[in-house]
Order: structure tokens, then sequence, then C-alpha cells
């Protein structure tokens, strides 16, 4: 039976096929994947927006803050947390700098569809995001996008912050950012390691619904999703 609120129903979602995708591909590059426009400056204020002007949200925890990330000014330090084995297990990243400066320089050198950030709790940087545009990447071929799809992914940097519902709190806080600065937005979306069983109860725990899972490219994922229609709700 339909649901009463088409703006849940993820059954009525279009997946935008490759053939469309590769009307926008730079010669030579992957079908479904759009030229890579080197735009530092487009990559703060264009497909996902100028996060650097976002407003910091109060939580329970303390006040958070998104703030983009530097490749050279944060490297050691988002180095420092995907060599934690805890992170590296899903994120795959661990190893010298030079692995996570790769990283950051596809994203701070592209269409500014993905933005790293440092988030910063009271002032401290404790984690770190990447907030995406969904429709718009790889990842739309493996579930049913919708425009302006907003997708994060996250990570908790130091392991005392761990394990005590930090997460859930922050990837709320997050959720309604996007949510308050992207008016054109109908979702956010993550799409964990269905093995990284602390990381879907965070997302659950900030409101999002299990809608799927999925086969992405190096793991079956949990597709989570927060819908703006429900953010008061849940």
């Amino acid at each position: 039976m339909p649901s009463a609120d088409p703006g849940t129903e993820d059954t009525l979602d279009l997946t935008l096929p490759p053939e469309f995708l590769a009307l926008f591909a730079a010669p030579g590059a992957p079908p479904g994947r759009a030229a890579a426009r080197p735009d530092p400056a487009g990559a703060r204020t264009g497909l996902v927006g100028d996060i650097a002007r976002w407003a910091a949200a109060d939580t329970p925890a303390g006040r958070f803050r998104l703030v983009p990330a530097d490749a050279v000014r944060d490297l050691a330090m988002i180095s420092g947390w995907m060599n934690d084995p805890a992170v590296a297990e899903f994120w795959e990243l661990a190893g010298d700098p030079v692995v996570t400066r790769r990283h950051l320089d596809a994203q701070l050198g592209g269409d500014g569809r993905s933005i790293p950030c440092l988030g910063l709790l009271d002032g401290t940087p404790m984690s770190y995001w990447e907030v995406y545009r969904a429709d718009l990447d790889p990842l739309a071929r493996h579930y049913p996008a919708r425009p302006q799809d907003i997708g994060v992914h996250l990570l908790i940097g130091d392991a005392a912050d761990r394990g005590r519902g930090l997460g859930g709190t922050l990837i709320r806080a997050v959720a309604d950012l996007i949510l308050d600065h992207r008016t054109g937005c109908g979702r956010v979306i993550s799409e964990p390691d269905l093995r990284n069983t602390p990381s879907v109860a965070a997302f659950l725990a900030a409101g999002f619904r299990l809608s799927a899972e999925a086969d992405v490219p190096g793991k079956r994922a949990a597709l989570m999703v927060r819908d703006r229609s429900l953010r008061h709700l849940i």
C-alpha cells in the first residue's frame, strides 16, 4: 500500500541512468562520473554549500561546529585518526600521511560535490566528516537516488569519545545543519558498513531509519535515511 507521505516512499525514487551521467563526464572519465574541475573556492560554495558559514549547533554534549578541513594544517591529526585500528577497519586509509593527503586532495581539488570537514566540540577538533552530494556520487548507481540528496561520512577521532552516545548526538546535529542550510535537500543519507553496528546504531539514535541494504564497492552497506518531513517527529 502506498505511503500516505510520498516524501518517505523510497520505491518511488528515480535513479539517474548512466547514460544521463555520461553526458557530463569528461573524455576518458569512468562511466557515470562527472568531470572533476579543480576549484578550491567552489568546493566551499558550490554543490554542497558554504559550510564555513554554517552556524554552530548547540547539543547536549556542547557547542558543535563543522569547519572545512585543510589538507596541510589538519593532515597529521586526520592521518593519526585514520591509523586507529577501529577506524582503519572501515575507512581503509591507514598508512603514511600521504594516503590521507591524497584522499583529502581528491575532494578539495574537485568540483565541490564532497567537502571534508573537522567537527569541533566546544572548539576542540574531535571528529572528521565528509558532507557530499549523494545524488552526484557513484553511490547513486546503487540506491534509488533523489535530486539534492546529501550524504555524510564520519569518524570520531578519540576512542574515549566513542561508545557513550556522542555519535548519535553529533549526527543529528549535522543532519539538522544540512536540512537548515540546504533547503532543496529532502533527506540526508549515509551508507555505513553493515558490520559496523556502533555506526548503524548511532544513525538510528540520530533519527535515521534503515531504508535498505545495498551492495556497494567494498562492502555491504546499511542505507540510512533521515527525512526532512520526519525530522521533528523522530
